[in-house]
């Protein structure tokens, strides 16, 4: 067990003590890992400083995941009352389709702008929803959407804006096999224990030639390369695994998809928290804490994607249409 070198209580924190689960890979199952690297956490939830986390490979498929980790029932201590997926925008935006730039320079990806390729009548769950703004755009193009959150308050957030949110996460008592279309998972899978599981109950919840669209972190990356455990990518502890191109489409496959190629995508606001958070650290070299600088993160990102190095990710995967 490689345990954190900080005593496992966040300073501050009031409530039950935090449980620990020493897990084994999320992916392959074998309990045998190599400790790779130490983090703080980056947005302490007490008001103390944030506790040490590791990151570990498995020696038998090479995933990266934190471990040891907040148990399931007790690591929503470590989600800070404002943090940030959860809250709604101020101004909500309903987002033009990406244009011809966009898309060529990797500016973000058209389906998180609200673009699906696909035609918008049919029905489609957000699981992460968050505070509902990908919902509200996706509602006003005529979907049938639903939105699922561990957060009570983000689905609160969401049931003020006139849409259905469901508390909690998968398997979830009130959704029904074959009962979606599309199922979407905006940064949320790094957030779960066990990520197979979780795809293999979405997996059961799309109907025969429905699509999975999952964006994460990519921890193969040059800003993570660069900045390491100040790359704002890792989020100790509240990412729980670690993926890189090959291990996500290695687990979409392992619960029984048909994964598409693995598209990168470039933001600057990353590369500028990277280097902030560096900055804050006091392990920022000069030209790392020029990143913080927009102009220049910008042009740096850009270049980052022309050599195939972002550190955001997504893929597009298919529940076979001949399974049904």
């Amino acid at each position: 067990m490689y345990l954190p070198s900080v005593s496992p209580r966040p300073t501050g924190l009031t409530g039950p003590a935090v449980a620990w689960d020493d897990s084994p890979c999320p992916l392959c199952g074998r309990d045998a890992a190599a400790p790779e690297l130490e983090a703080q956490d980056p947005s302490p939830a007490g008001n103390g400083p944030g506790l040490m986390f590791a990151v570990v490979r498995c020696q038998g498929c090479g995933l990266r995941y934190t471990n040891p980790r907040p148990a399931p029932g007790t690591i929503g201590a470590y989600y800070p009352a404002d943090y940030k997926p959860h809250r709604r925008p101020g101004k909500m935006r309903l987002d033009r389709a990406c244009g011809w730039w966009g898309r060529v320079s990797g500016r973000t990806c058209p389906e998180r702008r609200g673009d699906l390729p696909w035609h918008g009548t049919g029905r489609l769950l957000d699981f992460g929803c968050g505070g509902g703004s990908y919902l509200k755009r996706m509602a006003a193009q005529g979907w049938r959407v639903t939105g699922l959150d561990a957060a009570v308050g983000a689905v609160r957030q969401v049931e003020e804006l006139g849409l259905t949110a469901l508390a909690g996460t998968l398997p979830h008592p009130d959704l029904k096999p074959c009962s979606f279309d599309v199922i979407t998972m905006w940064h949320s899978l790094e957030h779960v224990h066990d990520p197979l599981a979780i795809l293999r109950e979405a997996y059961q919840l799309l109907v025969p030639g429905g699509k999975l669209i999952v964006a994460c972190p990519n921890i193969e990356s040059l800003p993570f390369r660069w900045f390491g455990t100040a790359w704002f990518g890792l989020d100790l502890p509240r990412h729980l695994v670690h993926f890189t191109p090959a291990s996500l489409t290695e687990v979409l496959t392992a619960a029984g998809f048909r994964a598409g190629r693995v598209r990168l995508f470039r933001h600057s606001d990353w590369l500028r928290s990277s280097a902030r958070q560096a900055v804050a650290r006091g392990t920022a070299s000069l030209w790392q804490a020029a990143l913080t600088w927009k102009p220049l993160a910008k042009a740096v990102t850009l270049a980052v994607y022309a050599a195939g190095g972002s550190d955001c990710m997504m893929v597009v995967a298919e529940r076979p249409e001949n399974d049904g």
